[in-house]
């Protein structure tokens, strides 16, 4: 039941949109959103929003997953049984819709033609970020959601730490990793897992190779879990065997710039100053120019979304906004060492959702 009131509440922000856009209905086609406004998670569906209805499109290998996923009191579910053009086409007729708003960074050119071409009596309007600008702020069900998933990624920490060990290639650290986290609830990866050694863990996403694991080697493993179509993100570099005094202390300037950084994550505050806290720290040490990424970035049904908690960042936190913390050091032919956390930004102060311990493991 609150999962179907989020729905209703995610379509009414929609509509209160569309005067802004100066649209009358929209055509949602990026499947991402389309799960935000509906839960329905089938790889070919539509969703067609006007001021009054909502219809969910799609075709008949998907007729009953879409009946169990969606609020069938507020969506209408049309099941294809001609061209898709040809639905929409006979759904804005019958609507009498005279502006439509479409996504087009998420749609081809031949998409986009066929529309125009068809929808002749109809004016085409491109909308940009008017669901992603919603998804930012998450509500409780989409935080537990995270927490779950968030949870899962540090069991597979505390799990990999045992596993890992000299001769051990990077590409079955990360199936290790993914295999667990499937058993632990995960649907999948939130992205292809990161499992960078030796001169390679200078690559920020140097994602598993064949190279076997040697002493002395740093190792940066980046990963997530999705569970129930939200992800978590998390970030550990530890040494394979005993670690050199170069390696702690270049360790420890990341671990400076990140605590730091996330004891600043505050309501209203900055993604610029955000980034700059860890940034600071970084270049006081001479390593400025060896931090070349963005401080974090927002995490929810896509590991990576709005906000950037980059230095070019217009946007200020929020309650409710869900970011990862992760500075790291690259140096080219040494390795690299990146520590990442994920954060609920809330009126109390931070809310660190990844609790594995950030203490310089040698394994």
């Amino acid at each position: 039941m609150i999962w179907e009131m989020n729905y209703e509440r995610k379509i009414g922000k929609v509509r209160e949109k569309f005067e802004e856009h100066n649209i009358e209905a929209m055509l949602i086609t990026n499947p991402t959103n389309i799960f935000y406004l509906s839960g329905f998670s089938g790889s070919a569906g539509y969703v067609l929003l006007t001021a009054e209805k909502a219809y969910l499109i799609t075709d008949f290998r998907y007729e009953e997953q879409a009946q169990k996923e969606i609020p069938l009191h507020i969506f209408e579910l049309v099941i294809l049984s001609t061209k898709i053009i040809d639905k929409i086409k006979d759904l804005v007729e019958n609507e009498n819709i005279k502006k439509l708003g479409i996504e087009t960074k998420y749609m081809t050119v031949d998409f986009y033609n066929e529309l125009n071409k068809n929808l002749s009596h109809c004016n085409l309007v491109s909308v940009k970020s008017i669901i992603e600008e919603l998804r930012i702020v998450k509500n409780e069900e989409e935080i537990i959601r995270i927490k779950k998933a968030a949870k899962i990624a540090d069991l597979a920490f505390k799990h990999i730490v045992k596993f890992i060990k000299p001769g051990v290639k990077e590409f079955e650290v990360a199936a290790e990793i993914e295999y667990f986290m499937r058993r632990k609830g995960a649907s999948k990866a939130s992205f292809d897992i990161i499992a960078a050694s030796g001169e390679r863990a200078a690559l920020p996403h140097g994602t598993a190779s064949e190279k076997e694991l040697k002493k002395g080697d740093l190792l940066v493993m980046d990963f997530g879990a999705v569970y129930k179509g939200y992800c978590s993100d998390i970030t550990r570099t530890v040494v394979v065997g005993k670690a050199s005094e170069e390696q702690c202390n270049i360790y420890d300037i990341v671990l400076e710039a990140q605590k730091r950084a996330l004891q600043a994550v505050a309501v209203n505050m900055p993604c610029s100053e955000l980034d700059s806290v860890a940034r600071n720290i970084i270049e006081s040490y001479g390593y400025g120019d060896k931090f070349g990424h963005s401080l974090g970035h927002g995490v929810g049904i896509e590991v990576h979304e709005p906000p950037a908690v980059s230095k070019n960042s217009t946007v200020n936190l929020s309650p409710g906004m869900v970011i990862t913390i992760e500075p790291g050091i690259y140096i080219e032919g040494w390795g690299g060492v990146r520590i990442e956390d994920m954060v609920l930004v809330t009126e109390q102060g931070p809310q660190v959702l990844t609790t594995s311990t950030k203490e310089l493991l040698e394994i």
